[in-house]
């Protein structure tokens, strides 16, 4: 029995990658389990650990601190991935209220627990990591520890007060939106309903006209995009001797003819006053011409087609087929000439199925080559990524200079590679499910990694007043989240699951996001989160290192 002995309490890196993988798997497996309809998930991975090394099961340390930063590293940067295609367009669309908010509600939680530390006479760095503790921040206290490590000091005090505060944290965020629904009296069934008629006017929508506006009579689909600058795409015509065509750019359009139009729908109306009279879809009988005219998906899998225009393509004259619209994730663009295609985009064609299938061989539709990783962008984006964040840089005042960190380094390049690589040909495209792999991979080597370093002096913490810490971290934890959610409420009049989706996404707390998620059919707590966890993420991880470098 000594090898067994061995095996498991001989600190290295076998017994290491032993300690991680059952901590890892024994996590994950209880947090599939809730009590009524609440689960911290893979937050259990924190717990175990904690439990593990505590009764001696000790792994190694130098092992423990790669896997912690290596987690912590493949986590945001399979974040940044996700959020950073919408990143900078979301800001443009009322992104800048929520990412004020959230940043209020990160200078509330750093001035609390500031004042707790100063009214209990107790340390700033032991405050920090009660702090990233109760906003659940685990990049931050990864990127405090740094800081610490590099000047020289002990920063296992910020992982026993991280895992004290972090289950309440938890909790609380969970919580305490739902106690704003009920002292607001908010009716969220109606709200959901607003929410999906005006979220349709974003979307294209597709019409049938009949011309009969005498002024474009005899012009081309080319001459009427010259003198309307709405956006929109001509799909099909039906001429009145009931013949049924493609529209093409040199297509003439007659009075009397009905054509079939997709547009954006906040741009409906006004179409139809350019072009006619709308017409009831079932009114018209659009697949006489079946045989010769269908609409087909085809899916872009080319890498040589990303980053171009559906105009530099010149698919409508080369293969005589129409693009009416284009599906990129979860949202339907309009086919206009300047849009940038990226691999994965659904394109809709409407033509022959022969040209059809040309123009199908130029755009790839190989859904097997989608299957196929793109290591080459993320190892080099992690690279560059951990180049960004050991950047110093220098404030006036603080001793030592900030870094972004790996966290904050490998998020930021990670949003810039998804959002401007497929305009220089760097391919960029995962699948959800990929995403979510290196994801979730990544968070479960940290979280376990920080419980099975964490855990030694858990217990010894709690009884020697680390129960005050507790204490601590709820305050933090309350007020803001409070605060701010009043405001959003009262001040800005803002949808409630899209103010309890940016308070997860101002406290980067998944398990907030899944428990709102589960409670509503809409996707507005995930845009809100997206939209405002990258800046909150850079702010968490900013606010912490300033903190404790002050503290030294």
């Amino acid at each position: 029995m000594d090898w067994l002995k061995e095996l498991f309490l001989t600190p290295n890196v076998a017994q290491s990658i032993l300690l991680l993988a059952l901590t890892i798997a024994t996590g994950l497996y209880i947090g599939q389990y809730k009590i009524k309809g609440v689960s911290l998930g893979i937050t259990w991975i924190l717990f175990i650990g904690i439990l593990l090394s505590h009764f001696g099961l000790v792994a190694d340390a130098k092992t423990m601190a790669f896997v912690k930063d290596f987690g912590l590293i493949l986590f945001v940067y399979a974040i940044g991935l996700q959020v950073g295609p919408s990143f900078f367009s979301s800001l443009r669309q009322g992104g800048l209220r929520l990412n004020m908010l959230s940043l209020l509600v990160v200078v509330l939680g750093c001035v609390v627990a500031v004042v707790i530390g100063i009214i209990t006479d107790t340390d700033l760095t032991t405050m920090v990591g009660i702090m990233t503790g109760a906003v659940t921040n685990t990049p931050s206290l990864g990127a405090a520890q740094q800081t610490l490590t590099d000047a020289g000091h002990n920063a296992s005090a910020l992982s026993s007060a991280y895992a004290v505060a972090y289950p309440l944290g938890v909790l609380s965020i969970i919580f305490i939106p739902m106690f704003i629904k009920f002292v607001c009296r908010i009716d969220t069934k109606k709200e959901e309903k607003e929410y999906q008629e005006s979220n349709k006017t974003s979307n294209p929508a597709s019409m049938s006209i009949r011309i009969n506006n005498q002024g474009i009579d005899g012009k081309t689909l080319m001459e009427l995009h010259q003198i309307y600058k709405v956006p929109f795409v001509l799909s099909r015509i039906k001429h009145k001797d009931g013949t049924v065509e493609r529209a093409g750019k040199d297509s003439v359009i007659y009075v009397g003819d009905l054509v079939r139009v997709v547009t954006i729908k906040e741009h409906e109306q006004e179409i139809v006053l350019l072009l006619g009279e709308r017409l009831k879809t079932e009114e018209i009988e659009w697949d006489l011409d079946k045989g010769r005219l269908e609409s087909q998906r085809i899916v872009v899998t080319k890498k040589e087609v990303q980053g171009k225009t559906l105009g530099e393509l010149h698919i409508g004259a080369l293969y005589d087929v129409t693009i009416v619209r284009v599906k990129r994730g979860g949202t339907e663009l309009v086919a206009t000439t300047n849009l940038q295609l990226q691999l994965g985009d659904r394109v809709i064609m409407v033509g022959s199925e022969h040209n059809i299938q040309k123009a199908a061989s130029l755009l790839g539709n190989s859904l097997k080559r989608l299957e196929v990783p793109n290591l080459i962008p993320i190892f080099t984006g992690i690279f560059l990524g951990v180049i960004v964040g050991l950047i110093p840089i220098h404030f006036p005042g603080i001793p030592q200079p900030v870094k972004l960190g790996l966290a904050g380094g490998s998020l930021i390049v990670a949003i810039l590679i998804s959002r401007f690589g497929p305009l220089y040909k760097v391919v960029t495209y995962t699948t959800t499910s990929a995403n979510m792999m290196v994801r979730d991979i990544g968070i479960s080597l940290f979280l376990g990694a920080v419980g099975l370093t964490a855990g030694q002096d858990f217990v010894q913490t709690i009884v020697s007043g680390g129960y005050w810490w507790v204490i601590y971290g709820l305050i933090i934890t309350i007020v803001p989240i409070i605060i701010v959610s009043l405001i959003a409420r009262l001040v800005f009049k803002m949808p409630y699951y899209t103010m309890v989706g940016m308070i997860a996404g101002s406290h980067t707390d998944p398990p907030a996001l899944a428990f709102a998620n589960e409670t509503t059919d809409s996707n507005q707590p995930a845009v809100a989160y997206a939209t405002v966890y990258p800046l909150t993420m850079f702010l968490r991880i900013f606010a912490a290192q300033v903190l404790v470098l002050f503290a030294l």
